[in-house]
């Protein structure tokens, strides 16, 4: 497939947006683990996100992240389509040759992650960091598509799920 084909791909499996990038288009920015650190619930707790131990930290996911040259990105007003859709991206790239697809993702695999309950990871294999918490600044990132996305300013508005695949 070509990036297109990706692209329609992810449409076609439920995605509200899908937007293919290069790395020149990822505004990398590591005052992102001050968010997470300051102001996500699941700091301390999730299997995914930057406090578990061997986390790596911002700046480590950037010098990583920059091997990649291009990939998709997921959007979707349900975080778990947005998953869905970039484990479905990434496995179709890993069986088309590209053996080193890697998808960013909020979890949302289950009801209740089992960190909560200082509890093993359920399901490790599909476990991802979110696309925000390994440093890169999504606003600006999707701003550039003309993607949707607002900081919320109450608990009824819309709110916007992204993931990323990056793909070499």
């Amino acid at each position: 497939m070509d990036k297109h084909d990706y692209k329609n791909k992810a449409l076609s499996l439920g995605a509200d947006h899908s937007q293919i990038f290069s790395l020149d288009d990822i505004a990398f920015d590591s005052r992102t683990i001050l968010k997470c650190m300051y102001g996500c619930k699941d700091w301390g707790n999730g299997h995914t996100c930057p406090s578990r131990p061997g986390s790596l930290k911002p700046w480590e996911y950037k010098r990583v992240l920059l091997e990649y040259s291009w990939g998709i990105i997921i959007h979707s007003t349900d975080k778990k389509i947005s998953q869905d859709v970039s484990f479905q991206i990434e496995r179709e790239a890993f069986l088309d040759g590209f053996y080193m697809a890697f998808s960013l993702s909020d979890c949302a695999i289950c009801k209740e992650c089992s960190g909560f309950k200082g509890m093993d990871c359920n399901n490790p294999h599909k476990a991802r960091p979110a696309f925000h918490s390994v440093g890169i600044d999504v606003f600006k990132t999707v701003r550039k598509f003309g993607l949707p996305i607002n900081t919320l300013k109450n608990d009824n508005e819309q709110q916007n799920w992204y993931s990323a695949v990056f793909i070499d």
